[in-house]
């Protein structure tokens, strides 16, 4: 039992096999998958997606590569859109550095701006933080003064600091497969040492293929060799891992229903397993 917290089913890479996909999910023991939002300009297909599979969820926001482009959209708008049974978070939205698609005073602003909209909702942010690790950190500790708010910074690829400072304001941290690639030794030292009850597992597919599926498109699937690699930096088991970041999407994606064989039993002790020393 896995969760794929974090995909893009609605790019054109899936387009032709989408049902495929699913299925190929459901039989490696994903249970439960979150189609991000990009653009609230596309977000009917998003829905649409989330609409067709029941075990599929979406979220609803902008990109920091786009934020110029969707600047008029409020935190009221975001969180109006929210209501719907299958809207489960906000985002991805925060701040990208490495291509500055969008300039940064538009990124920064669209990032206060979800987070007004989670903190209103109580919703969870996914948070997108590429090469822009002092001023993510910044932002989330101004705005946690304001009032808190439920958020994930996904696709961790960040320093110890930004870690540290987020798990001290009870975010979340996610990890794809770039917690598998050889250099990538530093990402899974930050990860063995994360407190259990904050880590989460993803794909953001259709990219970051990994192991050995890289250089491929990857698929919410792939998402097992990432949790065994997660399993092994912090010396636990797999299912420990399965039961953990599972216990956790379903604290802070509470508005995802649970299966029935996840009772709040299952979700204390997920929290009770440390690394190993």
């Amino acid at each position: 039992m896995l969760i794929d917290s974090h995909c893009h089913l609605d790019f054109p890479e899936f387009a032709a096999e989408l049902d495929a996909v699913v299925t190929r999910a459901r039989a490696a023991g994903i249970i439960r998958m979150v189609t991000i939002s990009t653009r609230v300009a596309r977000h009917d297909q998003v829905l649409a997606i989330a609409e067709r599979f029941a075990d599929v969820y979406c979220s609803f926001g902008t990109h920091p590569h786009y934020a110029h482009e969707e600047l008029n959209i409020g935190a009221s708008e975001l969180a109006a859109r929210t209501q719907h049974a299958k809207v489960v978070a906000l985002g991805e939205a925060g701040l990208d550095y490495h291509y500055d698609n969008s300039p940064r005073d538009a990124q920064e602003r669209g990032f206060r701006t979800h987070i007004a909209a989670a903190r209103a909702t109580g919703l969870p942010l996914v948070i997108h933080s590429r090469d822009a690790d002092a001023d993510t950190a910044r932002i989330i500790e101004e705005e946690a003064g304001k009032g808190v708010f439920p958020a994930v910074l996904h696709c961790f690829t960040g320093g110890t600091d930004l870690a540290r400072r987020a798990i001290a304001l009870g975010l979340y941290i996610s990890f794809t497969g770039i917690l598998t690639f050889k250099n990538s030794g530093a990402l899974r030292a930050i990860a063995a040492e994360l407190p259990a009850d904050r880590i989460l597992v993803e794909t953001d597919a259709p990219y970051l293929a990994p192991g050995r599926h890289r250089g491929k498109r990857n698929e919410p699937a792939f998402v097992v060799e990432t949790a065994n690699v997660l399993a092994e930096a912090r010396g636990v088991s797999f299912e420990t891992i399965a039961r953990q970041t599972s216990a956790n999407f379903f604290r802070l994606f509470s508005k995802v229903p649970r299966p029935r064989d996840i009772d709040d039993n299952f979700m204390q002790l997920a929290q009770l397993q440390p690394p190993a020393a």
